[in-house]
């Protein structure tokens, strides 16, 4: 089942014939919202708003191991991000569609990264984080469409919330080799990982950020709300014409990267950690 991840401006799913709200307990908190069970395109998907029900939650807030553990819990196996990005390459324009396939973390420590410690080593792997299936699948969906979409691209995650200065956009985009920023992804694509989760986001590029000389072209929430609607059009549409076709069935090395990554025996787990690791591992 696919599990829809909304962010800046979608706390709802237009089309969602809801069948039922997900108040989900979890070992690591609260989600940032209830979860929402329902149809949409004939197909069933859970969706949970990012920032929770009217934005209450900025990027460093989020519990983002909340929110994927509850998708996996209630039997989501893929992610579908959506989120707001800007934009550090001249040809990916404020309205257009882009989906990373890496990430640079520039984040600065007040998240919570991982599932593991406490008792539990693992070490999963996220030289390739995105899933190669379930981007293959967004894309040939935005061709169905004529939809142009931004592949391939390096994602650079910010701390936030405030907006970043000149320096720090050059330095992601000349140094890091980054063509989008945002504050969110990092590190809800790797936590989908450590789940066993296909994950995938669709980045709706809002602005330049601030590198370009031109301070009319720099990243503001005003600005933000002028081109954000738009775009999210056009990834709702998406959405929608993907779930029409059968998913791409997710790799073994993405459904099994728990197989060998746990260091732990599971003799030495305690019971109440064997229980939220086996939902991991499901």
């Amino acid at each position: 089942m696919l599990g829809v991840i909304g962010g800046s401006g979608l706390y709802d799913l237009k089309g969602l014939n809801i069948i039922n709200e997900h108040e989900v307990k979890t070992p690591f908190g609260a989600p940032s919202a209830p979860i929402l069970e329902g149809e949409f395109s004939d197909q069933k998907i859970l969706f949970l708003s990012r920032h929770g029900k009217g934005h209450q939650f900025l990027p460093h807030e989020v519990n983002y191991r909340a929110n994927i553990f509850a998708l996996k819990k209630l039997g989501a196996t893929k992610v579908f991000g959506v989120s707001a990005a800007g934009s550090l390459r001249e040809e990916i324009k404020p309205g257009d569609l882009a989906m990373p396939s890496q990430y640079f973390d520039h984040t600065r420590g007040q998240r919570d990264y991982t599932f593991f410690g406490n008792g539990i080593a693992g070490h999963v792997s996220t030289a390739h984080p995105v899933c190669p299936a379930l981007s293959g699948d967004i894309e040939s969906a935005a061709k169905r469409l004529k939809l142009d979409i931004h592949t391939g691209k390096s994602y650079g995650c910010v701390e936030g919330p405030r907006l970043g200065t000149q320096s720090e956009s050059f330095f992601l985009r000349d140094q890091a080799k980054c063509d989008l920023v945002g504050m969110t992804n990092v590190p809800e694509v790797f936590l989908a990982r450590e789940a066993q989760m296909a994950y995938s986001t669709v980045c709706l590029v809002t602005d330049y950020d601030c590198w370009m000389e031109d301070p009319s072209q720099h990243v503001s929430v005003e600005k933000f709300f002028e081109v954000y609607g738009g775009a999210l059009n056009k990834a709702q549409d998406l959405l929608a014409e993907l779930l029409k076709s059968p998913l791409t069935e997710t790799p073994d090395s993405i459904r099994n990267s728990l197989a060998a990554s746990i260091l732990t025996p599971d003799e030495a787990i305690s019971e109440e950690q064997m229980h939220w690791l086996n939902v991991l591992r499901g």
